[in-house]
Formats: structure tokens, sequence, C-alpha cells
């Protein structure tokens, strides 16, 4: 035996060994048991994609490709110089609760299982994260809040996905802001990134006329990052549900959705940075990474994994969240 098998407790945990949780994070399915400031959970659904399936994949690559960032010291930045999630990643207080029970064929039961897993998070006091799935499952994420304070969501996409219910078509992709707009809980609507020319004209304005805030890719480049945060009032509760499409098309050949002219990283890093630094987000989901559809060395679901861990991060370093972080210590006793 050489002296490096003898190294005692000592583990290199590289990125291709062990269980694929999201950063590595203990994994805790007993949502009783539940101790923790975040959880991160999958949604491994796509009967709402109406083109191509594999999304359904997602939240498993996600996982795989988060283990390359996974460290216990939490994440240093070269540009901002900041080290990010250093007291979460030390103290292990994100955890990945697992994924959703999904239903083949039997949508409202999967939604209600959605529904069901959002609450239970929230009910711990823990920051609900989802990874997708099709977007149609933010609309069974949203309906979780229904108990909650009312909130804002900002919703990041190439598309509007506004879609009118017809006959009993309405729980796919296209569909899910038809249903979170009208919640009593939820205060408003901003969709930002749209520039689809698969877009109906009829669901931009049915959007627009219901009071939603519509943001095209022209309007964003106008107003620029800062302006997407304040759409909502600050330290106004917020849920960002993000497509992964939102992104620019070249960036993405995991997702079967994607389009031209779309943001680049930086710009949606930023965007979402200012929305961490003044909205009290209280939820997100990353959806449509289509692992099937990549390219051999992963960069759609590692790109995703980079979003939610550098949006983590900003929102973590938040004197407001501080503030939380510490209460839920104090509780903990």
């Amino acid at each position: 035996m050489t002296s490096s098998s003898k190294r005692s407790g000592f583990k290199l945990h590289r990125p291709f060994v062990g269980i694929p949780s999201f950063l590595r994070a203990p994994i805790q399915l007993d949502l009783d048991a539940l101790d923790a400031d975040i959880a991160v959970y999958g949604i491994p659904f796509d009967e709402g994609s109406p083109f191509l399936a594999g999304s359904r994949m997602g939240p498993r690559s996600i996982r795989e490709h988060s283990l390359r960032f996974a460290a216990d010291a939490g994440f240093y930045d070269p540009l901002t110089e900041r080290i990010y999630l250093s007291h979460e990643m030390a103290n292990k207080t994100i955890a990945d609760v697992g994924d959703v029970d999904v239903w083949p064929t039997d949508v409202r039961s999967t939604f209600d299982n959605v529904t069901d897993l959002a609450k239970a998070v929230l009910a711990k006091g823990a920051l609900p994260v989802a990874l997708g799935g099709d977007h149609s499952v933010t609309y069974p994420i949203v309906k979780a809040y229904e108990d909650q304070e009312p909130l804002h969501v900002i919703h990041f996409d190439a598309h509007i996905d506004y879609s009118p219910f017809v006959h009993d078509l309405r729980f796919t992709n296209v569909h899910a802001f038809r249903h979170i707009a009208p919640m009593p809980h939820v205060l408003s609507l901003t969709q930002v990134g749209i520039r689809s020319l698969r877009s109906v004209e009829s669901e931009i304005r049915d959007s627009i006329n219901d009071g939603n805030r519509v943001m095209t890719m022209r309007e964003f480049h106008e107003a620029g990052p800062q302006s997407v945060a304040e759409v909502t009032p600050r330290d106004a509760r917020t849920y960002v549900s993000i497509d992964i499409d939102v992104l620019d098309l070249p960036l993405i050949p995991g997702c079967v959705s994607a389009e031209p002219n779309g943001m680049s990283y930086a710009e949606l890093r930023d965007t979402l940075a200012a929305i961490a630094e003044r909205c009290n987000v209280v939820g997100l989901d990353l959806v449509e990474v289509n692992p099937t559809l990549d390219v051999g060395t992963g960069i759609t679901s590692y790109l995703a994994a980079h979003t939610v861990l550098e949006f983590l991060g900003n929102i973590c370093r938040q004197p407001r969240w501080e503030r939380r972080r510490e209460a839920r210590a104090t509780a903990r006793g």
C-alpha cells in the first residue's frame, strides 16, 4: 500500500467521482428533517415540450457538471476578486433534496408533486432552487407560493410562453405564464429577452394587455441589466425563472428552443446580479437544458450550473441574506 492511500479521511473528490448532487451538497431526501438554507431539487419532466424530448435529463446533467465547481472553501471570482458561497459550502447549508416524482402521461399528478415538494421546502424556510425540465414546470412551482406573501415574477426567455388554452391543451412549455400572471399572489410579471420570430403577435399583445411588462432584446440592450431589477420595488419578494434559451443560440447547443440574437453570458450574469442586489429573491428555476442535443463536452449543462452557482453567490452575499442566515442559525440553537 502506498503512502497516498493511507491519508486518513482525505479525498480529492474529482468531478468524475461520487454521487452527483448539486455542488456535491449533502443529499437530504427526508424533507421533514431538512435543515438547510438552500434546497436544490430536480424536475425531470419534458412532456410539456411539443418539439423534441430530452430536457427530462437536464437535472442530472446539470448536477454532474456542477461537480466541476464543488469546493468547501467557496468559489473565487478573479473578475470581482470575491469568494462566493464560502459560508454555505463550509457549513453545508445547501442541500440537494432529490427529484420530483414524475408520473408519465399524468401531467396533473406530476404538477401536484412539483407543488407539494416546493411547499415542503418553503415550510422549512429554505430557498427553493429548481432544475428543469421544460418550462411548463414553473407554473406548479409558483403555485406553491399561494400561501406565502405575494411576490413578483421575472421571466427570462426568448419566447413569451403565453399561449391561450385551447380545449384541454394548457400544460405545455408555452402555457406556463398564462397560468401564472392571474394568480392572486403574483403582483407582477416581467418577461425579459423576448425575440423569437416564432412568437405569435396576439400572445405578446395578450401579455401586455394583461398588465405584464414585456422587454424585448432590443429594449433590454437599450435599457441595460439594472433596468430589469428596477421593475420591482427594492427588497420586494421576487421569483426568478430562467429559460436557458434567453442566451444566444451558439452558447447553448443543448437546448431545443435556442434562438439567435440572445443575451451573452455576461449580460445575463450582470442582470441576475442586479436582481440579487435589489430584490429579495425567494426562489428560482433554470429550465430547458436538453443534454441529449448537447455537444460532447456538455457546455449547455455546464453553463446552466455556472449560471445557478453565480446567481446563488450573488444572492448569498447580500446583507438581507446574511440577516436571514443568522436568524436561521439562532433558531437552530
